[in-house]
């Protein structure tokens, strides 16, 4: 009886590390997809009238209804996404101004941008900055030689690599029964 008992207690517990290491294995199967292309969060405002028709650190002329934006260290050209953490409201921006370095805040919006996420009213709000895919990700990550500065958080991906699955060798022969009764 006691010999049977134990057995059952090994069982599950092969059991029960079998499905722990299956919960392991499978978080770090999905671990890029949550926040993969998050790279910074923090306060925002946006630019008002003073900086309208004049010329960003890139040599643009601004315009107060583009949708871009001025950041600390993002290269120029970059296009981010840039979400209310508390509506969900979101804009896609360009990168075309320089934020001081001495700034609180991690991003500097358009009025137009600010209008769509519907800030101006308040002037300020907890955002956050994304890229829109991990090969733009690995581009930040090449840019700041895997060191970004500041807050900004960027990580190399490799593209995950898949086996190819062999062909089945074997066919089904389907005979039709020809007996008579």
């Amino acid at each position: 009886m006691l010999a049977g008992c134990v057995e059952l207690l090994v069982l599950c517990m092969r059991l029960l590390l079998c499905f722990l290491l299956f919960i392991l294995v499978s978080s770090f199967a999905f671990g890029q997809a949550k926040d993969s292309v998050l790279i910074q969060k923090g306060p925002a405002s946006f630019y008002g009238k003073k900086f309208h028709l004049k010329k960003t650190s890139n040599g643009e002329v601004f315009h107060i209804d583009s949708l871009t934006a001025a950041h600390k260290f993002l290269p120029y050209g970059t296009w981010v996404k840039v979400t209310r953490v508390d509506t969900k409201d979101f804009v896609w921006v360009r990168i075309n101004d320089r934020l001081p370095k001495s700034s609180s805040r991690i991003i500097d919006i358009s009025r137009g941008a600010a209008t769509q996420l519907k800030m101006i009213d308040k002037g300020l709000a907890t955002v956050s900055v994304k890229v829109a895919t991990i090969d733009e990700m690995n581009r930040l990550y090449a840019h700041f030689d895997g060191d970004p500065p500041g807050t900004i958080r960027v990580r190399i991906y490799e593209k995950p690599f898949s086996l190819p699955r062999p062909k089945p060798t074997w066919t089904w022969v389907l005979e039709k029964n020809s007996s008579t009764n």
